[in-house]
């Protein structure tokens, strides 16, 4: 069983007399609950972990019962509640909780998940503002793959991202059924439509499938409605790409202009957030066609980067020239171009440092990807140039 990135990071907050409430937000099937309880493992004082799971009351009374629990088992007990989504009111109950402690720091600490990850982080906002931070979690990256199952870049590529489905794949019908059933029906049924105002239901499953065709692609909101065979308009695609955005399935990327108000109006480049999405919408042999894996690897690349907790990724296009993905981080700018097979046309970066001279510009293929995953910051800084 590997140890995935965000327990160290959990394990080193915990250390700290009175860290903030530490909420565990991502996909589903991705592996918080087991980094948790690995956490908890490694941490020398006292726990208390909860799942709503395990009881039939959906009152916030149990919040408070399992707060006073953890309060008995001594000061810096770390307080784990899972699933939290699923009891009432849980955020105005545990603001209350927290709040009352803020004259006697340290006595409790808490870390909440929940398989919901949209419904969790509007409940943290709008209620629990300045007093949370989040762990993002995100889908099993290429290396982590490897790592357990030494799955090599072409396996991961049609099948990656959930650890649960590596078992079935050498049947595709079950990987299948289980990537369908267990993670994107439940997410969009239950975290989604369950949660939020969503007035064609039909429609919004049939968004994921065209989303999903469309790796690492510019493609128009217009475009996406005259797919979706609708007389809405495009805030209803926009609406919708900032839900499956929320529940950690696709990125949406706007073009980089230096300029606010064009960045805002561009069409989003779509960057699905797992690697099996085009597998799962395309079939078995979606990934024959030599252009077709181009377009993932690429997308594979723009999901790396978006991880990057403080940079800003954007794509790039004037005309025919483009740079697959533009990278803001602090004060410095990289251009990217990702050798993923594909054609085009090949003055992009030479036409953006035109552009944007201070641009720093760097080449990702699949011969260098595994060093560019393991740390896309230090992979830039050793090989972009200025010239």
């Amino acid at each position: 069983m590997i140890t995935r990135a965000f327990v160290k990071l959990l394990l080193e907050r915990m250390s700290n007399p009175a860290p903030l409430i530490q909420a565990v937000v991502g996909p589903r099937q991705v592996g918080k609950t087991t980094g948790v309880l690995q956490m908890l493992k490694k941490y020398p004082g006292t726990c208390h972990y909860v799942s709503a799971d395990d009881t039939l009351t959906v009152s916030n009374r149990w919040i408070q019962e399992q707060w006073q629990a953890a309060l008995e088992k001594g000061s810096g007990t770390v307080l784990v509640i899972d699933e939290i989504q699923k009891i009432q009111h849980w955020s105005e109950a545990l603001k209350r909780l927290w709040d009352a402690q803020k004259r006697t720091p340290g006595r409790l600490k808490c870390i909440l998940l929940g398989s919901s990850a949209l419904t969790l982080q509007t409940e943290l906002t709008e209620s629990l503002t300045g007093r949370f931070e989040m762990v993002p979690v995100h889908h099993w990256s290429f290396l982590e793959t490897q790592k357990a199952f030494g799955d090599n870049l072409d396996t991961y590529l049609w099948y990656g991202g959930y650890p649960g489905s590596h078992t079935y794949q050498s049947d595709y019908p079950r990987w299948f059924s289980y990537i369908k059933s267990s993670i994107v029906d439940t997410v969009i049924g239950q975290d989604i439509l369950t949660q939020q105002t969503v007035a064609k239901p039909a429609l919004f499953r049939q968004a994921f499938e065209i989303l999903c065709g469309y790796p690492a692609q510019e493609v128009s909101y217009t475009t996406l409605l005259g797919q979706l065979h609708d007389k809405g308009n495009t805030d209803l695609v926009k609406h919708y790409l900032e839900l499956y955005e929320g529940a950690f399935l696709f990125k949406g990327l706007m073009k980089y202009s230096g300029r606010v108000v064009n960045t805002k109006t561009s069409s989003p480049k779509i960057i699905p957030l797992c690697p099996a999405f085009y597998t799962l919408a395309a079939g078995r042999t979606a990934l024959d066609a030599p252009e077709k894996m181009g377009h993932v690897f690429e997308a594979l690349v723009g999901a790396d980067l978006v991880r990057w907790p403080d940079a800003r990724v954007f794509y790039w296009r004037e005309g025919n020239a483009e740079v697959d993905y533009v990278v803001m981080h602090e004060s410095d700018l990289y251009a990217i171009e990702v050798k993923s097979g594909r054609s085009r046309a090949k003055t992009g970066l030479t036409l953006f440092k035109q552009r944007f001279p201070k641009a720093r510009t760097a080449f990702v293929t699949r011969e260098n990807y595994e060093k560019f995953v393991q740390s896309p910051l230090d992979f830039l800084n050793s090989v972009a140039t200025s010239a």
